[in-house]
């Protein structure tokens, strides 16, 4: 089966009653008929998921091509989670220089307080990070393409140094979402999901996956969850299994859409750049081609000099484009984002000549987005 027919037809359950979704059951005490089971390894408790979370960790499996999946209330937990179950005190991580931002303070602030260093590293200079490799390094973090900036990561090249020196690879595969990018294939070890995203697409659920094919992985991503006591809600989970059932529906016309949009921007005088990883003049577009399938609704925009009275125009005057955090969603979202741009000091991001936008195309009309747009500059262009 192509991979858009599995994602729909991978079924861990049906409903009571053979309904094409499983029952949303909402229970915290599941009531056991004896007592050796009371005890034993099985699902004992509501917090460790029920049939809709299975179902949902088989459709993972499916999407990501993994073995092993465990759920999350949201992405960054899962990205905790992940991170929390491969490290202990004493540790060094290497982490992505791109990486999406609170998932940096965790591993800046939460992580330094349980005893575990880390270091940042530029995303697009893998020839460099050996030599930030110590012998308390056991993780290499990565993102690919970076949060707002939209960088691409060397992955095999990672990869293949990782295994070398015996360190395990993560990736935040949000982007990708295990249809254009499956980082897993590429020989990286835990890849993580925010389900929030794409998988559940109207913006209307939050949740989280790490995926694995290790079995020892796995055990130790288990034992971290229970101890953290992490559990996603019957009803999220629910929300984002039949979001998954029409991912690679809605991510073709993310794509299209969001290439229409980009190419415009690209053309208008008020834009220098346009940071997506789809187009020729991409600096690493050469990898994107390399290890991924195609592209989503999500990109960057840099624009020329333009002071904050413009921008602010532009901004308020857009009708269809929302300001917002999170993406993935149907509706079109764009927000400025140099406030949350916290790179190294040698990032030739910081050298760009104006603001940074980070642009999510939904799944509405491209001439009436463009026509938004259009309108939002010709406010800038007429601010004092």
């Amino acid at each position: 089966m192509k991979d858009s027919t599995h994602i729909i037809h991978t079924k861990a359950g049906r409903g009571p009653r053979n309904t094409v979704n499983p029952a949303v059951e909402r229970g915290s005490t599941l009531l056991i008929s004896n007592r050796q089971d009371l005890y034993g390894d099985g699902k004992v408790y509501g917090r460790m998921g029920l049939t809709v979370h299975r179902e949902l960790e088989a459709a993972m499996c499916a999407l990501e091509n993994a073995k092993h999946t465990r759920l999350a209330a949201n992405g960054l937990q899962a990205c905790a989670l992940a991170i929390g179950a491969v490290l202990k005190a004493g540790d060094h991580i290497l982490i992505a220089d791109s990486i999406y931002g609170p998932t940096r303070r965790f591993c800046t602030r939460r992580l330094a307080a349980m005893g575990v260093k880390s270091t940042r590293f530029s995303p697009t200079h893998s020839a460099d990070l050996e030599g930030l490799i110590t012998s308390e390094t056991k993780v290499i973090l990565l993102e690919s393409p970076g949060s707002l900036t939209f960088d691409i990561c060397d992955t095999p090249a990672i990869v293949e140094l990782a295994q070398r020196h015996g360190l395990i690879t993560l990736m935040d595969n949000t982007w990708g979402a295990g249809v254009y990018h499956r980082p897993l294939d590429l020989g990286v070890d835990i890849s993580i999901q925010a389900l929030t995203k794409y998988a559940v697409g109207h913006a209307d659920a939050m949740g989280g996956a790490v995926m694995t094919n290790s079995d020892k992985l796995a055990t130790k991503i288990a034992a971290c969850s229970e101890d953290w006591g992490i559990s996603l809600g019957p009803d999220d989970a629910y929300t984002a299994l039949r979001g998954l059932r029409t991912l690679h529906t809605r991510l073709k016309q993310h794509e299209a859409t969001g290439y229409r949009v980009a190419n415009w921007l690209s053309e208008r005088p008020e834009v220098a750049s346009v940071l997506h990883p789809g187009f020729e003049s991409h600096p690493e577009h050469a990898l994107w081609k390399r290890d991924f399938s195609g592209a989503n609704g999500l990109f960057g925009v840099i624009l020329n000099k333009v002071s904050e009275t413009k921008l602010d125009a532009f901004l308020e005057a857009m009708k269809l484009f929302a300001m917002g955090f999170s993406w993935g969603g149907y509706e079109s979202l764009l927000i400025p984002c140099c406030d949350q741009l916290n790179r190294m000091k040698t990032d030739p991001i910081h050298n760009r000549p104006g603001p940074i936008l980070r642009v999510h195309v939904g799944l509405e009309d491209a001439d009436d987005l463009i026509t938004d747009l259009e309108q939002a500059f010709a406010a800038m262009a007429a601010a004092d």
